[in-house]
């Protein structure tokens, strides 16, 4: 069993990331800044209300866990990148014993059969661009840490990521999409909550980035 904090516990990912959790028996804190925000969570869930751009506040929420899961988002692109920084701040902090940061990426940064990022390629619509900013500028962040943090960060499909049913049955890539027989990359929310939550039970990405799709 491992204690996982799960910042922004109250979107479509990070409540399928709690209950995916949860249901393996983990011991499980969903985080929001409001609690009011948490009061469907499921049976044995702890709540808390905290910053994810907050250095103290992380690191209080995250004392003695395994992993901090950053499933945060929104149209500012500085949200990314001062999570990134609050989560990096609060490891160092907490120590040798620190969690791992397990962070719900953004599918603009992977790329396409020309080896061109989704985010660059023609066509990429505008009402999503402050989204992957900060999404590309956060995995740029992990990747200039230093080796006294342990990162993940697992990028969705870049575009047919959407609610549906938990298969269990998914395949991993790393900087391209993992495409179906049709040439197109999918997974659900649920599928993907598995995927995440598997990648903390049995780390195999360990400071770098991955996707997932069917």
């Amino acid at each position: 069993m491992s204690k996982i904090t799960v910042f922004g516990a109250a979107g479509k990912s990070g409540s399928r990331v709690v209950a995916e959790a949860v249901a393996r028996g983990h011991e499980v804190t969903a985080v929001a800044r409001d609690l009011d925000a948490l009061s469907a969570l499921p049976v044995g869930v702890q709540a808390g209300a905290g910053d994810v751009t907050d250095p103290d506040s992380v690191a209080a929420l995250s004392k003695d866990a395994d992993a901090i899961v950053l499933t945060v988002g929104g149209p500012d692109a500085a949200l990314y990148t001062n999570a990134v920084a609050a989560a990096a701040s609060a490891v160092r902090a907490l120590g040798p014993a620190s969690p791992r940061i397990i962070h719900m990426g953004g599918g603009a940064s992977l790329l396409n059969g020309e080896g061109v990022r989704f985010f660059d390629a023609p066509g990429f619509p505008e009402e999503f661009k402050p989204y992957a900013i900060g999404q590309i500028r956060a995995l740029d962040a992990y990747l200039a840490l230093g080796d006294d943090v342990t990162w993940t960060y697992l990028s969705p499909p870049p575009v047919h990521f959407t609610p549906g049913t938990c298969t269990g049955d998914y395949r991993t890539g790393l900087d391209h999409p993992v495409v179906g027989d049709d040439g197109q990359a999918r997974i659900s929310y649920e599928d993907y909550a598995a995927a995440l939550v598997d990648e903390i039970e049995n780390p195999r990405h360990l400071n770098r980035r991955f996707t997932v799709g069917y």
